[in-house]
């Protein structure tokens, strides 16, 4: 192959039908309740219960609820842009696949490689978080475990590994290797168990108002600092968006959903409205029941604010519901994560033992191997690192997928099928949608903005030195 056709290849156009025929092993399972668990599971997580009094204390005051309606809409321009190509191009790997047959087979590998990132750290980071958590509840009955089992050598405190985040991942892992219908029921049972707590601590929070605690509603900026007044809101928005990211996991399984016409565009809008409105709820409630000043630093602010307004019983559920709660977000992730390195394996540009399914038609090599990197990556940064750098690589996807919609809606009915459902507005809405990304992006630490460079200029290296040439796209 010469240079010129062998770079020519790299804007190769897949052919969708190539998608159609590598997933017909993969079992249809999962109907629209099954997707709304994952997305709900996977969006109402660790989040729900810590961001809502972190960012009232360090950017917005009570209105910390503005900043979960700002991220809501930019991400939700996302999500139409999302349902739209799942309807259209219902296949495993969600952005990689679609971004391959719109936009060409380097830069569907580029999209993979961004969101392969954000699953190997949100594994790693929620698992890491449901560790801190069991360990602050086993404290509370004077157990605990020694330093080395205890965290990652990064954190610098005499951890060489954390035991209790290892645990997690294995568990979802051995959940997840026996089938999507075993984990699917598994997964409804314990996002039904977590929105009904969220109900609870709404319902019993309300009776601890204090009215006072609204006022001022939007604190004064602070000059030179994040906090307060339109920046501090901006700010809180940014930090904010990593809890709405769960909805492409629903994406990434679309090639194992019935109907995903109708499947996917209910799945991916319905689980991020009913999030909306519970992340708005919890975080009015909060902001009432105690000033936002008392949730500085507290990584557990909803279970304090019961136990410190007289409901210590109710406190105590809600921590037990939340550590069973936020496997339901690790199942999201470990789901989608394994089907995306399953499309990069089936289509060549991994190795292909990757793209191989066992007897049920599970991707099993391609779990096994993001259960030992999530392992590896929990062990060598601290929760603190792995929650700057969550958002960088799916907000480079988030950008490509609104953009994307130009390249797929004069191509629908034509070489490609008709969707179930159209992104409304257009063609205004998927220049929002991406620019609402970059935004976000550029609201990032520096430091998830260069993690995010080294990430790609990694990912460009992979392709040109071994997908590109053994590229089944082609």
């Amino acid at each position: 192959m010469s240079i010129k056709k062998w770079f020519a290849g790299w804007f190769h156009r897949a052919s969708p039908a190539s998608f159609e025929q590598s997933d017909s092993h993969l079992k249809k399972t999962l109907g629209v309740k099954e997707m709304l668990a994952l997305g709900l599971g996977t969006i109402v997580s660790t989040a729900i219960f810590t961001l809502p009094g972190i960012v009232a204390a360090n950017h917005a005051g009570p209105a910390v609820v503005l900043c979960f309606l700002v991220a809501a809409v930019v991400s939700g321009l996302t999500a139409f842009a999302y349902a739209e190509f799942a309807s259209v191009l219902p296949f495993a790997g969600s952005v990689y696949s679609w971004a391959s047959v719109v936009f060409g087979e380097f830069w569907g590998w580029i999209a993979g490689w961004a969101l392969l990132a954000e699953y190997f750290i949100a594994v790693a980071f929620v698992a890491s978080g449901w560790s801190a958590n069991f360990k602050l509840f086993l404290s509370s009955y004077h157990l605990a475990l020694p330093k080395a089992l205890s965290g990652s050598f990064a954190a610098g405190n005499g951890g060489v590994i954390d035991l209790f985040s290892l645990i997690a991942v294995l568990i979802v892992a051995v959940l997840l290797w026996g089938g999507t219908s075993t984990t699917a029921k598994v997964e409804n049972f314990l996002v039904v168990g977590k929105l009904l707590v969220v109900l609870i601590f709404i319902g019993v929070g309300m009776t601890a108002i204090h009215p006072s605690n609204y006022t001022p509603f939007i604190p004064a900026h602070v000059a030179g600092t994040k906090f307060g007044g339109f920046p501090g809101i901006m700010a809180g928005a940014a930090q904010i968006f990593i809890a709405y990211i769960g909805f492409d996991s629903i994406a990434a399984n679309s090639a194992e959903a019935k109907n995903p016409e109708k499947t996917m565009p209910r799945g991916i809008i319905g689980s991020l409205v009913i999030a909306t409105l519970l992340f708005s709820a919890v975080a009015l409630v909060l902001v009432g029941m105690f000033h936002y000043t008392k949730y500085a630093n507290n990584a557990a602010p909803a279970a304090w604010a019961l136990l410190n307004s007289g409901h210590p019983w109710v406190s105590n559920l809600l921590s037990v519901v939340a550590l069973a709660g936020m496997f339901t977000a690790i199942i999201g992730m470990m789901m989608a994560g394994s089907r995306l390195i399953y499309a990069f394996g089936r289509d060549g540009l991994l190795p292909n033992f990757l793209g191989t399914v066992n007897k049920k038609g599970l991707p099993n090599n391609a779990l096994l191997v993001l259960t030992v990197i999530a392992v590896l990556i929990g062990s060598i940064f601290s929760f603190t690192q792995l929650a700057g750098l969550i958002s960088a690589g799916t907000l480079i996807a988030f950008t490509m997928v609104s953009l994307g919609i130009y390249a797929l809606r004069p191509r629908e009915g034509k070489d490609l099928p008709l969707p179930g459902y159209k992104m409304p507005l257009y063609p205004v809405l998927p220049l929002l949608g991406a620019a609402g990304a970059v935004w976000v992006f550029m609201e990032l630490d520096s430091d998830a903005q260069w993690a995010a460079l080294i990430w790609f200029i990694i990912g460009v290296i992979v392709y040109a030195a071994y997908g590109s040439w053994n590229s089944k796209l082609k």
